[in-house]
């Protein structure tokens, strides 16, 4: 963008009576480092909530916020209690035996399969579920399928696909084609099978489909795992959820005189019908229960006009602790996820205490829990918001920022969902940027991070990622860099700060994102999501009866 085209564009929101704060001398490299490696430290121990590290981080937390001189969110507190319950499977008394004519098969923990449940139970077992493949295990009306016609899933093993049929056709008149609906998600699937009353539900796993090697599976679903504390203790969730290696699927497949490739075929027509396997599984876990809480972290900016109105920044502070069953370094340090988008939040806050003139509108600031055990922090605060949602303008979310320097596109992750979609536009042509859509649409990214807790209950939310295109080593480089560090290091110990990294492109996507919430802000408007989002008629209701 040419220098003349940039002030014609600030002119033109000047003179919509969008008001233009000077660039925010708080967002610099240098303590966007000083954050990153405090939050990345080994003495964080991974950041794993209810844990000595996570209570560290919320400690750090708090005294930052304060010190940039925000007033803490929850009336005199920083901190808002979220009740979470771990179940920690003991690996050497897994089991998982598959059971047909051909005798027994004793499936390896970690190198097969991965199984847990989140029952609230210090025991498990299912015995000779029969095992049944019900294609993708979805039930979606509006596409006309349904996975599980024709077969009672109750009491059964379920044996589904990743992803959804689009990914697998590439036919954009199936689903949403390579883009991943919900449908696709693992957590859709899982719900699904407790619907259908399944005793056992396996999801088959492709790196491709999945959008994460096999490492990932294992380093996320061992050790300790969160939810929610509910009142039923969870026992309306299948009593076994896991994955199994599509290996191990072609193995049991071929058990059942069924060859996978072929089933994988089928299962994306519309004629798909579930296929007993003529096999039964037997499931055993042996859990440690613990209760505890952990904290969301909000701090808040009150506005000068309209402090009763609200633009919500968060990210989240937690990773995946500590694995002592790793040989080497067992520290999962979360540098780039979500330490980057941590500190981001830090300095943005320090940005909005400083902006001259002050916003209008107040600026929430909202750290929060156990993202990494399921949006579980965010899912929380949704249900139980500490500021209206009927007053929340919108939710901007910062989840792995980019660390590979200045990129001349930025992406918005469920682009053509909301209003939200053109201040992005308008920031980013500031600083001659384009804006693009996902670049792998097929990884489902809109349903892994936290703005979705907040799109579910209808509060426009946005997801910026960067972007694809290096502004000095074109986009060939930069899609390499981030393909390397999703198969090396992404949910494992060595996500660790990393002196090659460049962070002039994050302090520009922080210029970016500060610009929009400047502008939610200082406005009167409410953006709303597109009338073809399914998240529309949810702030509609909202929305009319505030």
């Amino acid at each position: 963008m040419t220098v003349t085209r940039t002030l014609l564009l600030a002119m033109v929101l000047l003179a919509c009576g969008q008001e233009q704060p000077g660039v925010p001398q708080q967002l610099t490299t240098e303590a966007l480092q000083t954050h990153i490696a405090d939050l990345a430290a080994d003495s964080m121990e991974g950041r794993s909530p209810s844990s000595p590290g996570g209570e560290r981080t919320v400690a750090y937390l708090e005294r930052e916020f304060a010190a940039a001189g925000l007033q803490p969110g929850n009336g005199e507190s920083f901190r808002q209690e979220v009740p979470l319950v771990s179940i920690t499977a003991d690996p050497g008394r897994a089991q998982l035996l598959v059971h047909g004519d051909g005798g027994t098969s004793r499936l390896v923990y970690g190198a097969d399969y991965m199984t847990w449940t989140k029952r609230v139970v210090e025991s498990v077992t299912v015995d000779r579920a029969e095992m049944v493949f019900v294609g993708y295990g979805i039930v979606a009306p509006e596409y006309g399928w349904n996975d599980y016609e024709g077969v009672d899933a109750r009491g059964k093993t379920v044996v589904m696909l990743v992803n959804d049929p689009g990914f697998a056709t590439q036919d954009s008149t199936m689903f949403t084609g390579d883009a991943m609906t919900y449908y696709g998600r693992w957590t859709y699937k899982f719900e699904e099978a407790a619907r259908q009353g399944a005793a056992a539900a396996l999801i088959v796993h492709e790196t491709d489909a999945a959008s994460y090697p096999w490492a990932v599976v294992r380093g996320s679903w061992a050790g300790e795992q969160f939810d929610l504390v509910h009142s039923d203790d969870n026992m309306s969730r299948v009593p076994v959820e896991g994955w199994i290696t599509s290996e191990t699927a072609a193995m049991l497949f071929g058990r059942a005189g069924l060859d996978y490739e072929t089933m994988n075929e089928e299962a994306t027509t519309g004629e798909f019908r579930a296929r007993p396997l003529r096999l039964s599984a037997s499931f055993a876990l042996r859990n440690t229960l613990r209760r505890s809480t952990s904290n969301n972290v909000i701090a808040v900016f009150p506005g000068t006009e309209r402090a009763d109105e609200y633009v919500l920044y968060l990210a989240h502070w937690d990773h995946l602790g500590i694995d002592t069953t790793l040989e080497g370094d067992q520290i999962y340090n979360g540098a780039l996820d979500n330490a980057t988008g941590t500190a981001g939040l830090l300095l943005l806050a320090e940005a909005f205490a400083a902006a001259d003139p002050a916003p209008k509108r107040s600026v929430v600031f909202l750290a929060v829990t156990a993202e990494e055990q399921g949006l579980l922090g965010s899912a929380y605060y949704a249900a139980d918001p500490v500021f209206p949602l009927d007053h929340t303008v919108a939710a901007i979310n910062m989840d792995a920022l980019n660390v590979l320097g200045p990129m001349r596109d930025i992406t918005v992750v469920g682009l053509g969902q909301s209003d939200l979609d053109d201040y992005v536009s308008d920031a980013a042509a500031l600083q001659g940027r384009a804006v693009r859509p996902d670049p792998d649409p097929a990884a489902g990214s809109y349903y892994r991070s936290d703005h979705f807790s907040f799109a579910k209950v209808g509060v426009p939310a946005l997801n910026a990622d960067g972007g694809i295109d290096h502004a000095e080593r074109g986009e060939a480089w930069a899609r390499e860099q981030r393909d390397r560090f999703e198969a090396e290091r992404y949910h494992k110990p060595s996500d660790e700060v990393d002196d090659a990294w460049d962070l002039r492109g994050t302090v520009e996507d922080l210029h970016l994102l500060f610009r929009i919430g400047y502008r939610l802000a200082t406005e009167e408007s409410w953006p709303n999501w597109s009338p073809t989002s399914e998240f529309r008629a949810r702030r509609d209701s909202m929305m009319a009866g505030r």
